[in-house]
Formats: C-alpha cells, sequence, structure tokens
C-alpha cells in the first residue's frame, strides 16, 4: 500500500482548521465575518505571491483554469469562509465545526453526480463512520460555566443556516478545483489564483454602498489574531487542502479535513481548560476508526 501521503495532507488541513476556529473566534465577533475575511484574504494572498515569484512555480494554467479555479475561490473562500465565520462567531467554534463537516458528504455526492467519481465499499463505509463520529463528537449541551467559546450569539436558526451555506460552498468549491488540482497543477499557484479572486471580489464588495459596515475600531489584538488565522488556515491550511486534491478522491479528502470538530476538542481542552465529554471522546473513537477504514481501502 502506497504511503497516505495526501490523505495526511487532508489531516493537516483539518489541523489548521481547527486550530482557525479557535483563534477566530473573538476576532470575528470583533471585525464581523466579512471584514475579518477580507483582511485575511488580502494578507495571504500578498504572502502567496511572494513565495510564488521566489520560488519560481508560476506556471499559471490556460485562461479557462484560471477563471474555473477563480470561480471555486469565489464559491469556497469567499461566501464559504465568510459564512462559515459567521457561524463561528454565532455558534462557536465546536457548534459551527460540527455544521462545516457536512462538506464532506456534500463533496461526495456532488463528486458522484458531476464527475462521475466512484468509491469503494470499505471508503464509503470508513467516510460513513467518519462523519458519525465527527456528529457524535460534537453534540451535547455545555453546562451554564462553559467558556465564552461555548457560548451563542445571535439565533440559533441564523447560526445553521450560515454553517450549511459554508459547507456548500466549500464542498463546491472543491469539486470545481479538484479537475485542475489532478492535472498536477502547484498548490501555491492554484491557492494564489483562488484567494486572490476571491480577496479581489470581496474588494469590490467592501466599495458599494451596500457592503456591511466598517468596525468603528480595530484593535491590536483581533489583528493579530486575523493574521495567525490568515496564515494557519488559509496559507497553510487550503494549500494542504490543493495538494491533497492532487492525489485522492474528493468526497475522501473532504471526509479528512472534514474531522476538525474531532482534532478541535484536546484543542479547547488545552485553550479553556474544560474537558470535552464523554460522548466527545466516544465520537472522536468513531472517526478515527473511519479514518482507519480510508486509509487502508
Amino acid at each position: 500500500m502506497a504511503f497516505p501521503i495526501h490523505e495526511l495532507a487532508a489531516l493537516g488541513t483539518a489541523t489548521c482548521w481547527a486550530t482557525t476556529g479557535i483563534l477566530a473566534s473573538d476576532a470575528v465577533r470583533a471585525l464581523g465575518p466579512f471584514h475579518f475575511n477580507l483582511i485575511r484574504q488580502g494578507l495571504v494572498a500578498l504572502l502567496l505571491a511572494a513565495i510564488v515569484l521566489t520560488s519560481g512555480t508560476m506556471a499559471l494554467p490556460n485562461w479557462h483554469g484560471i477563471v474555473v479555479l477563480a470561480l471555486s475561490g469565489v464559491i469556497g473562500i469567499l461566501l464559504g469562509d465568510t459564512f462559515n465565520f459567521a457561524a463561528v462567531g454565532r455558534l462557536g467554534p465546536r457548534r459551527a465545526g460540527a455544521i462545516y463537516a457536512l462538506n464532506a458528504p456534500m463533496a461526495a455526492v456532488l463528486a458522484w453526480l458531476v464527475l462521475g467519481e466512484r468509491l469503494g465499499g470499505q471508503a464509503a463505509l470508513g467516510i460513513g463512520i467518519t462523519v458519525t463520529g465527527v456528529a457524535l463528537a460534537i453534540m451535547g449541551r455545555p453546562p451554564q460555566t462553559a467558556h465564552r467559546f461555548e457560548q451563542m450569539n445571535g439565533r440559533l436558526r441564523a447560526g445553521l443556516f450560515f454553517g450549511l451555506l459554508a459547507a456548500l460552498g466549500q464542498a463546491i468549491g472543491a469539486l470545481i478545483a479538484r479537475p485542475y488540482m489532478q492535472g498536477g497543477l502547484d498548490p501555491y499557484v492554484g491557492s494564489l489564483i483562488r484567494v486572490g479572486a476571491s480577496g479581489l471580489m470581496m474588494g469590490v464588495v467592501a466599495a458599494l454602498p451596500l457592503a456591511p459596515p466598517r468596525p468603528v475600531s480595530i484593535s491590536r489584538t483581533a489583528l493579530v489574531l486575523t493574521a495567525l488565522t490568515a496564515v494557519i488556515g488559509l496559507l497553510l491550511g487550503m494549500t494542504l487542502f490543493l495538494y491533497a486534491l492532487q492525489g485522492a478522491k474528493t468526497g475522501i479528502i473532504a471526509t479528512l479535513s472534514a474531522t476538525s470538530p474531532v482534532i478541535i476538542l484536546p484543542l479547547l481542552w488545552i485553550r479553556t481548560g474544560q474537558r470535552p465529554s464523554a460522548k466527545s471522546w466516544a465520537g472522536a473513537a468513531l472517526a478515527v476508526a473511519g479514518l482507519a477504514l480510508i486509509f487502508t481501502r
């Protein structure tokens, strides 16, 4: 069996996104999801451009490929990330991550319908067990003394709606990018096109009269947290995700990258000092069992 480097890259993506969820919560509530996402995308676009120019890997696809990847970025990053951070601001990182994990079955179904990808029985079973474990890991009502990361701000229905839109945006964005990444496009170049297109579109929207209101003031803490989420979640996480798409099927990569709600459990424990429930750990064990089935398919 070949070493599962692309699957491990997808798990790296999940770790980056789990870390981002914790770091982003306070910054999103301070800046708002739109401007939080706009700042982080502008920073990452500059970093990616510097990496591509200094590494000498500036091998762009044809114009059709650029347009398709740009569309993938607008749907997956502009819409997907903005809606995801809107959910994080309302529901907290754990609950928002639970809903975001639904991008895995969404991507698998879309890949089957659009790309004709067929998964073996063992891989399909692994995906089902992993998604079930992820759902179980984030269930349960927190106690009254729960950390602020577990608190909800605003209506639950709005958070659920934004989370579902985020999951669908991520699934569609991955589906659109998959054929070009499978063709061997450099992940940094692919990330630059996607992030650059999304950031450019967000800049246009920010200049319109109907744009979300700008924050009255931006604290240094909010800027630092935003920069950290940009480097960890968007620069590193998204590049790993595109690299993973080069060598494994969309449904499997989406499932592995959707395990961030499981990975976030020990990170939240370290950050908040509150131990996750037994139900959460049982869900994590189920998710690991599902990953084992996927790795040994």
